[in-house]
């Protein structure tokens, strides 16, 4: 191959593959510089210029110009570099020009493996680039196979990793199946981009929520915290900054159509849609939709409450397994201890007026105070023992 054929192939892998053409051009350099070395010895400075045009290539040995030379490969007398061209000063380099004459045959092969290199190398950074910007959110992927327990998915030109830890439960995933999923994380390998995906992650929630309601997508209604047990339930809070827009209406949509095509994208998982509230007795007792409460009261200092519900609807307020109380800790970041009406005030599990026990919260001010002066304690023990440990030195 003669230098226009080469430059004919390299502008067309180029122009393909959306390389920096400059960026080959240096790499060839670079590697034709250490192939020169190699198989010419590494006593001169060699430079190796390939033409941006033409593809032709010239080696030139480098020789500093100095008063006194002391190394003929390496410098070269101001007299002598003065005869060459009398503008040359000391400090400067002198190129000699030496090109083997074999060189196109050893160009042409290191030329090939840096090109091919280059083109590895670029093809993984621009396809990390283009996912990397997928990370945290929702992308359509195509189920391909199974490997260990592990749901390949094929997301454009790349396979990404559905772990079981990941996997809905129950969920069924076939041959050429169109799924969501969340990009949990994109790592750059030696082997090229790794993406990590999952249809549990309970952000995959609310991507589908911005995705389905346009409230959502443009920050009308906010989405303030999920809690999630995949495959059986989730619980999202949302808020309208927007007075005259009811947020959970809009997430619902009209005849439930907005909510009904996440659950069936989620496989029929069921979604609570509460308000969220300022007010913690609001929002908790909002959290334990669809059971009714009666009251609630709260314990800031141990960011514990304790409901009342009907004694009808205990069981429901618990949920199976207990899977709403959970689910509802879970979304207001409190801790929830539910009885029913008979029981709560037959045991003075909360008073009349609906408050915690004075001497429940007093307990808890109590236990504070004694953390206090349990950590002033050791703090003072500590001390004590540095200055004995100080005195010991010293009397040594």
């Amino acid at each position: 191959m003669d230098s226009a054929e080469f430059m004919q192939a390299l502008n067309e892998i180029v122009k393909e593959k959306g390389i920096d053409k400059e960026v080959i051009f240096e790499a060839i350099e670079s590697s034709l510089v250490s192939a020169c070395k190699k198989n010419f010895g590494t006593s001169q400075n060699i430079k190796v210029v390939m033409d941006r045009e033409t593809g032709n290539i010239d080696v030139y040995a480098q020789r500093e110009v100095v008063e006194e030379v002391e190394d003929p490969q390496l410098q070269i007398s101001l007299e002598e570099a003065h005869v060459l061209n009398p503008s040359y000063k000391l400090g400067d380099m002198v190129d000699f020009v030496v090109t083997p004459k074999n060189f196109g045959r050893i160009s042409a092969q290191t030329a090939k493996q840096v090109v091919v290199q280059k083109f590895r190398e670029a093809e993984r950074e621009i396809l990390y680039n283009q996912y990397i910007t997928k990370e945290k959110e929702i992308v359509i992927g195509i189920v391909q196979r199974i490997e260990k327990k592990n749901v390949i998915v094929q997301i454009g030109k790349i396979d990404a990793i559905l772990a079981p830890n990941e996997q809905i439960p129950g969920e069924q995933y076939k041959f050429m199946d169109r799924i969501k999923v969340y990009v949990v994380e994109v790592k750059q390998t030696t082997k090229g981009p790794q993406i990590y995906v999952s249809r549990t992650h309970p952000e995959l929630v609310k991507r589908l929520f911005e995705q389905e309601v346009p409230e959502v997508f443009d920050g009308t209604v906010e989405i303030k915290s999920i809690a999630r047990e995949a495959g059986s339930r989730t619980k999202i809070a949302v808020y309208s900054k927007d007075p005259n827009v009811d947020a959970v209406g809009a997430c619902v949509g009209i005849n439930g159509c907005r909510v009904n095509i996440i659950v069936s994208e989620l496989g029929g998982e069921k979604i609570d849609i509460i308000n969220w509230s300022e007010d913690p007795k609001e929002f908790i007792a909002a959290a334990l939709s669809p059971s009714k409460v009666v009251a609630v009261a709260i314990n800031p200092n141990e960011q514990s409450a304790r409901i009342v519900v009907p004694d009808q609807q205990l069981s429901l307020a618990i949920g199976k397994e207990g899977q709403n109380a959970r689910l509802s800790a879970k979304l207001t970041g409190w801790r929830i201890d539910i009885k029913s009406e008979s029981q709560a005030y037959e045991t003075g599990f909360i008073t009349e007026d609906g408050n915690f026990p004075e001497e429940e919260l007093a307990k808890a001010e109590d236990d504070i105070e004694l953390e206090d002066e349990i950590t002033e304690a050791d703090e003072a023990e500590v001390s004590e023992t540095e200055d004995q440990e100080t005195a010991e030195t010293t009397e040594e």
